[in-house]
């Protein structure tokens, strides 16, 4: 087919017409649709609705009948004296349930629950046997026997299913029914019978309501018990300095771990402390012994733990007041006998006849953590060599205490490690220099806290030093979590608004967005004098709304918190990660050194990544016109065919080359003939689609293929490249030149079934366009010979 040639439109305009002869779809009749809802295969009463019916009846027949037959008994026999039917009734009822009870008891051992047939099986039984035995007893004690119908209800609507117990309940009602009109259906008998009725729904809606009003309460007590324990936990931790000061954490998980690990150390120290205390409780032959706790701000003593034969020891005391007073101003023991008035340790006001207090020092001897206390109420006074015992257990208190703290600063500091292991794991497993840009702000996101988070690279072009921000983003490694502040780019386009910079910040994701990308020259700001230090920036604290971070133009708001770490691989420093947090002094002491660390190995990692990447390109493209290889070319062919084969859609493939090629080479010389290579296939990389495989088939030939493409559209694109191609003008030093091209287009599978016939049939196409005078598109398709070339293209 000749170019300019348009396709046959005759069999289109005949599609065309056929479909609009046909008659739209009809719906279904309403008498069809309603036979099918009912009675179709998945109707409601469908054979598949029909089967389990059937099922069911069968499984529930033995129970049913001995349910409705004693029933039925029972409310024939209303008013009778006892005789044998009613005994044979209640015995059948009797076995039937221990049989429904047993295989229910047998198949919840097993692990499987019970179904709600089986719920309503055994309810049923256990229902009709209280009614029998209400019913088939003297005519005397028939109200006397009465509330066991109702404590049966009660006890099956609280232990069974809410559905299965309203079930009960209503069959219940019934039951009490049937009774009044076998009884004659009287109307002095009615009101009796609704009094009873009116019992029997208050039980189960009472019994009901009383069961979830009690769980939920019972809920809420074990939540509240809870919630008090955690918080009694963090303060006795926070007397103790378990716990590390407020924000050093840094960040919610880390949070979580120290709580965890602090609750733990409090936990061992009561235990340590309750058995020291017993120790000195049997040792002094004490009243009391207890410990007190200063407060952070050392104004007030708080009760620890104690061993008392009261229970109105003071669980607070003013710190400068009293024996104990005395002890946290002197910071020595205090020993009195006799009268001890001055003691303000019950609230109930008695006063010992001896009082012994010494300090409770921290580990070093330095700070006043509190006071250990005994007492006596007998005339005995303590010796020296008590107050040196007390002392002693009072050393070894705090020592517990120091133990848990190295415990737990131990396993916070081993977690840490682990974790910092594992990300450097991570980070080796990266690949290209984008995951290895996400890897290493998401890791510094899990050690540090981190509001904003950016990686920049470092280049130098014809001697000239260039920044560029190769990833940002707003709390990386917290997707879908809005971050507390804002890290905004004031760089502005030319003409924008205020309204229009004053919206870009307002999205995270758009302030990302516009940050990533963005280059500026070497200047004072950190990210350069960082790389140029090969160190990391700032030193100590600074004003970061007046600092330069990036540059002039780019401004970083809301954070207190900065730092900028160099990107080292050996000597060469690749770039920096710029981190940035809310929250002030939030990268210091050991996070900043794990952070270098972090960045020395990312800095290892983008340099592998762009080898990695430069390895694949030169394997994988043509080192000329950087398009794909032949190699590449039918990787990437048989992997669009697969996927083409298994959803049903078509491919097609052009095949192209430079007509009279070898007489430019002649003309103008091979480097003029690579220019012009070039510059084919840079205009076939623009005209492709993004989805399109663009290839150097070898030589003067290219390659395109088309996924999900059919001849018509493969050949609009072949004609779009081809005038393209026309229409350049390529300059060289002896004049102007211009070429054409001659393109062959086959389509899978329309034209070909495998990869082999259907580059066959394309080079075909090619081959016919050469023959027929160059410069033009054929699609293999039109042609009515679909035989290969039989020879080489000139």
């Amino acid at each position: 087919m000749t170019a300019g040639m348009a396709p046959p439109r005759a069999a289109l305009a005949s599609a065309r017409g056929m479909r609009a002869r046909l008659p739209p779809p009809r719906s279904r009749p309403l008498l069809v649709a309603l036979y099918a809802a009912l009675l179709g295969e998945g109707g409601l009463l469908g054979p598949a609705a029909r089967r389990r019916a059937a099922r069911f009846v069968v499984r529930s027949t033995p129970a049913a009948v001995a349910i409705a037959g004693s029933a039925l008994v029972s409310v024939r026999t209303w008013g009778e004296p006892w005789g044998a039917r009613q005994g044979v009734a209640c015995a059948v009822l009797f076995s039937t349930a221990a049989a429904v009870a047993w295989r229910r008891v047998t198949l919840v051992r097993r692990g499987r629950p019970a179904t709600v047939r089986e719920e309503l099986e055994l309810g049923s039984l256990i229902l009709v046997l209280a009614f029998a035995v209400a019913q088939a007893s003297e005519p005397s004690l028939k109200v006397h026997l009465q509330p066991i119908v109702y404590l049966a209800l009660a006890a099956l609507v609280a232990l069974m299913p809410r559905g299965v117990g309203a079930a009960l309940a209503l069959i219940a009602l019934g039951l009490e029914a049937a009774l009044w009109w076998c009884g004659g259906a009287e109307r002095a008998e009615l009101a009796g019978a609704a009094a009873r009725a009116g019992f029997l729904g208050s039980f189960a809606l009472l019994y009901q309501a009383l069961l979830g009003a009690r769980i939920a309460a019972g809920r809420r007590a074990e939540e509240a018990a809870i919630e008090r324990r955690k918080l009694e936990l963090d303060e006795r931790a926070r007397q103790l300095r378990l716990l590390t000061a407020a924000g050093e954490a840094g960040g919610g998980d880390r949070e979580e771990r120290a709580a965890r690990l602090a609750e733990a150390a409090v936990l061992e120290t009561e235990a340590s402390s309750r058995g020291l205390l017993q120790v000195a409780s049997a040792a002094f032959g004490a009243h009391t012994a207890a410990v007190w706790l200063l407060t952070e701000d050392d104004s007030e003593l708080r009760l620890w733990d104690s061993r008392s034969k009261s229970d109105r020891v003071a669980r607070r005391l003013p710190a400068g007041e009293g024996p104990l007073g005395g002890v946290v101003k002197r910071r020595a023991p205090v020993r009195l006998q006799g009268d001890v008035r001055a003691a303000n340790h019950y609230d109930d006001g008695a006063r010992p006849k001896a009082f012994l207090a010494v300090p409770l020092l921290s580990r070093s001897g330095v700070h006043l953590r509190g006071a250990v206390l005994v007492d006596r109420f007998e005339d005995a006074p303590f010796t020296e060599q008590d107050e040196q015992l007390l002392t002693a257990i009072a050393s070894e208190l705090t020592r517990a205490a120091a133990a848990e703290r190295l415990i737990c600063d131990g396993r916070a500091s081993r977690e840490e490690k682990e974790r910092f292991y594992l990300a450097i794991e991570r980070l080796n497993r990266t690949t290209t220099p984008r995951q290895v840009f996400d890897m290493v702000l998401e890791v510094a996101a899990e050690m540090v806290p981190v509001d904003f988070g950016a990686v920049t690279l470092f280049e130098e072009n014809d001697g000239k030093a260039l920044h560029r921000i190769a990833r940002a983003a707003l709390a990386p490694g917290r997707a879908g979590r809005e971050p507390p502040g804002e890290a905004a780019s004031e760089r502005a386009r030319p003409g924008a608004s205020a309204s229009e910079r004053a919206g870009a910040s307002g999205s995270h994701d758009r302030v990302a967005a516009d940050l990533e990308g963005k280059e500026f020259p070497d200047n004072g700001g950190l990210v350069a004098c960082a790389v140029r230090l090969g160190s990391s920036l700032p030193g100590k604290e600074l004003k970061l709304a007046d600092a330069i971070v990036f540059d002039e133009a780019t401004r970083m708001k809301g954070l207190l918190s900065l730092k900028v770490l160099p990107l080292r691989a050996g000597e060469n420093v690749l770039g920096t990660m710029v981190l940035g947090a809310r929250a002030s002094g939030a990268y210091h002491g050991d996070a900043v050194r794990q952070l270098e660390v972090l960045a020395m190995q990312a800095g290892d990692s983008i340099l592998r990544a762009r080898l990695f990447e430069a390895t694949e390109r030169l394997a994988t493209t043509d080192g000329l016109t950087g398009l794909v290889n032949h190699r590449t070319f039918q990787v990437r062919l048989d992997e669009h065919l697969a996927a083409a084969r298994r959803y049903g859609k078509k491919v097609s493939l052009l095949i192209t080359d430079i007509d009279h090629f070898k007489s430019v080479n002649d003309t103008y010389g091979h480097p003029v003939g690579d220019r012009v290579l070039k510059d084919v296939a840079r205009i076939l990389q623009k005209e492709a689609r993004t989805t399109d495989v663009v290839a150097r088939y070898g030589g003067e030939e290219f390659a395109l293929v088309m996924p999900e493409t059919d001849q018509a559209g493969a050949m609009k694109t072949a004609e779009r490249i081809r005038e393209k191609v026309a229409q350049t003008a390529f300059q060289t030093g002896q004049g102007e030149l211009r070429v054409t091209l001659s393109l062959g287009v086959a389509t899978f599978p329309q034209d070909a079934s495998s990869k082999a016939d259907l580059i066959e049939r394309a080079d075909g196409g090619l081959y016919h366009a050469k023959r027929h005078g160059r410069n033009q598109s054929v699609a293999v398709g039109t042609l009515e010979c679909r035989g290969g070339p039989s020879e080489r293209r000139s």
